[in-house]
């Protein structure tokens, strides 16, 4: 059998610990992005935090008040956490050099997990991860939400079903301002993985889902071209470009620069089919026919936030024991895909897939 037929014959694990449908859940990392994470779970029914962890004790003290109405333990160390019995559920929201660690935990006490992307900083982490899910009991889903957009959900299914024709190109970037200068660990590439792997993988990801593939091979350039030395001991860039290569003689061009002006180019992402191109977050479609007119794809569930559809997905997921849309096949895929594009840019050559996929 399959893992997706195992998942669908075996009993959901909520059944058997959590009354009334309700899942139980622990959160560890509420920075920043672990906060927000927060807020969602807060908004979703029958839904009770009962366990938040975080070394920052601020962190920790705004979680506990945002959570009131749920009276959750508080917790300084992970392994405590995943010690209680009462947990059907657990989220990751740490910097990425901690992902591997905690996830591979948690899905060794059989809990289902939600972790933010990307999946690891490194091939080795992501097979470690990848294989700690294939014999887990519960599923693993990671924070893609992106998949979750209406507009960009629509956009690919759209593709998919050969509303442009042929697939041709592929382009997108994403330019911004520099990253929030509190947050240390993202200037650390280290810790992180560099932008292109704990930033660029949102992108990567769609871009995998548009092609239901993975490239074969990158090459690229990158660097530090303006904020050298800023924040102090810096290691990640702040400009680069990268090339993949799919199957079927189909480009991705891709830039992700962070000293963007406001309001100038900010974030895109096309494809070009022989039919027809579309604007994936968007949803317009613009056909090659002479005369034709931009047109608005049918979208559905438009204007959902596609952060809380990502987190009430992975509830389903969890009370089913489903598969999730973004898995751990799909989150290795993207991750890689991010570290195949880093070590293109950093050896300064062509890399194959092949090394990467271990």
């Amino acid at each position: 059998m399959t893992r997706r037929q195992l998942l669908a014959a075996a009993p959901a694990l909520l059944s058997a610990q959590s009354p009334n449908d309700v899942v139980r859940v622990g959160i560890i990392g509420v920075g920043n992005r672990g906060f927000f994470l927060l807020r969602q779970i807060l908004k979703a029914p029958n839904v009770k935090v009962v366990a938040i962890c975080d070394t920052n004790p601020d962190a920790l003290k705004r979680a506990a008040t945002a959570a009131a109405d749920h009276s959750p333990e508080l917790y300084t160390e992970f392994r405590k956490l995943l010690d209680r019995k009462d947990i059907d559920t657990v989220f990751i929201a740490t910097p990425v050099d901690l992902h591997k660690e905690m996830t591979v935990a948690a899905l060794e006490v059989g809990k289902h997990i939600y972790c933010e992307k990307p999946m690891a900083r490194t091939a080795e982490e992501c097979r470690q991860v990848t294989q700690a899910a294939r014999s887990a009991k519960g599923i693993l889903q990671f924070g893609f939400q992106l998949r979750h957009d209406p507009f960009r959900a629509a956009s690919i299914k759209y593709i998919h079903s050969g509303g442009i024709g042929k697939v041709l190109f592929l382009q997108a970037y994403r330019h911004s301002g520099d990253l929030p200068r509190q947050t240390g660990w993202y200037f650390d590439a280290s810790r992180s993985g560099d932008n292109i792997v704990e930033q660029a993988c949102h992108i990567l990801d769609i871009f995998n889902w548009v092609m239901q593939t993975h490239p074969l091979r990158a090459y690229g350039s990158g660097g530090i071209n303006l904020y050298k030395d800023e924040p102090p001991g810096r290691t990640t860039m702040d400009n680069y470009v990268v090339l993949f290569e799919y199957p079927n003689d189909i480009r991705f061009s891709f830039s992700h620069i962070f000293f963007d002006p406001p309001q100038f180019t900010g974030i895109q992402e096309r494809v070009f089919g022989a039919d027809a191109s579309i604007d994936l977050p968007k949803g317009m479609l613009y056909r090659r026919a002479p005369k034709s007119v931009p047109e608005k794809i049918p979208i559905e569930g438009e204007g959902e936030d596609m952060n809380y559809r990502s987190v009430a997905a992975f509830f389903d997921n969890a009370r089913a024991s489903k598969a999730p849309l973004n898995n751990a096949d799909s989150g290795r895929i993207s991750t890689l895909t991010g570290i195949l594009g880093r070590t293109a840019i950093y050896e300064k050559r062509i890399v194959q897939w092949s090394e990467v996929d271990l």
